[in-house]
């Protein structure tokens, strides 16, 4: 085994892995298969790709393109809990959460390692062992089977459903705070990021449910922090019609918010948690806080988002500066790539945002099935295939791999795999 392990060539992997593979070859009957068995492991590990879907935030490809712009090519510590006046421990609260707070006009904020951490630690904090309404409309599933009523129940706090799926009415939740029974913890309120309701419909606002008495906790989901971004192009484009913004929803009288960090904040994977300052250090102190607590490279990569934001440098976060290139400019570019035909086409917000939303884009397109050779280069180009055509859209392509596009397009073509 290990002989067969040492003979096969052309990857970089060590020496324990391609023994696995010999292994693994072996064990199937095919000992000449060992070099693909290798080789489909290495195919699996993470590296970089050019994301030519057009889906903006593609959960596949780590949604939100981020960068780390500071990082030193020595090797460098970071003063993730060190006051460097006071040379004491300090918190890692104190830089990134500090300035998204900032950004947000929220008084405090804390950081966590996703987005559903943030709204499973703000009910555990703040709502075990209480009731907590929550329009029927909006007891959402997402992604990998989370659903709200399961982290309610993970919480500890007793789920009251209100109204109904399409209506709810501030008067559905003031019925439950003159019940008298168990006491309300909070009011829940939930962003349907990746569906809507259209029609006979009516919802209770922030601003009315800030009028019950009871701190208001709304997860807002995407995390759009601001409604004048982007700030490049004359203010909100109509794709972002209808989704709550952090800053505009704790002025209307939430409590504290809760979303994502790598979706429409345009950061890294992380859950923030803004608003008023007695309930995020309520949050900040339980014990399931440092559990869900995020590693340094994420807090170093969400500070350089907010100081963008600070500055109101949306050039400076990937995801905006893609979402906001004009239509014609993205067919210029197609155009000189020489290759392919050229084709309008529509990109879309992705991650479990906007849903039914599109942006009008532009691309190239090439004939038949290319998917499998364009994954196949030293830099993979990940596209979408739809009626008999490859298509690459030029909105997730950063100008700077316009070339690597390009090559990877006429190896393709000239492959014949479509």
């Amino acid at each position: 085994m290990d002989t067969l392990a040492r003979s096969i060539k052309g990857t970089d992997l060590p020496h324990p892995v391609l023994v696995d593979a010999a292994r693994a070859a072996i064990a199937a009957g095919d000992p000449g298969s060992a070099t693909d068995v290798a080789a489909r492991f290495a195919a699996t590990l993470l590296r970089p790709v050019i994301n030519a879907t057009g889906v903006l935030l593609h959960t596949n490809l780590g949604r939100a393109p981020v960068a780390v712009a500071r990082r030193a090519q020595a090797p460098r510590y970071a003063n993730v809990e060190l006051d460097l006046a006071s040379g004491r421990r300090g918190s890692r609260s104190d830089n990134a959460a500090r300035l998204l707070a900032l950004a947000a006009g929220a008084e405090a904020a804390l950081v966590v390692n996703n987005g559903a951490a943030a709204l499973l630690l703000a009910l555990t904090a703040l709502a075990a062992g209480t009731r907590v309404p929550v329009s029927r409309g909006e007891l959402v599933e997402i992604g990998g089977g989370f659903r709200i009523p399961d982290v309610l129940a993970a919480s500890g706090a007793t789920l009251v459903e209100v109204g109904t799926t399409n209506r709810t009415r501030l008067s559905d939740y003031r019925r439950v705070l003159d019940a008298g029974t168990t006491g309300v913890g909070i009011v829940l309120k939930v962003h349907r990021s990746n569906y809507r309701i259209t029609g006979f419909t009516e919802d209770a606002a922030v601003s009315e449910l800030a009028t019950l008495g009871i701190p208001v906790v709304f997860d807002i989901g995407s995390g759009l922090l601001d409604e004048t971004t982007p700030w490049l192009r004359g203010g909100r484009p109509p794709w972002l019609h209808g989704e709550p913004a952090a800053r505009q929803a704790l002025a209307q009288g939430a409590s504290l918010v809760t979303f994502s960090g790598d979706k429409l904040l345009g950061g890294p994977q992380a859950g923030i948690i803004a608003g008023r300052r007695d309930l995020v250090h309520i949050c900040a102190r339980h014990p399931l806080a440092r559990a869900l607590r995020p590693g340094g490279l994420v807090l170093e990569v969400l500070q350089d988002v907010a100081l963008a934001y600070l500055h109101r440098d949306g050039d400076a976060i990937p995801l905006w500066r893609m979402a906001q290139v004009p239509a014609d400019v993205l067919a210029q570019r197609a155009a000189a790539l020489g290759v392919g035909d050229v084709v309008r086409c529509a990109s879309v917000p992705g991650g479990g945002s906007l849903p039914g939303l599109e942006i009008e884009s532009a691309g190239i397109s090439l004939p038949g099935d290319c998917a499998a050779a364009l994954r196949a280069g030293d830099v993979p180009v990940i596209g979408r295939v739809r009626d008999g055509v490859t298509v690459l859209d030029l909105r997730t392509v950063d100008p700077a791999d316009d070339v690597l596009v390009a090559a990877a397009a006429r190896r393709a073509v000239a492959s014949g795999t479509g």
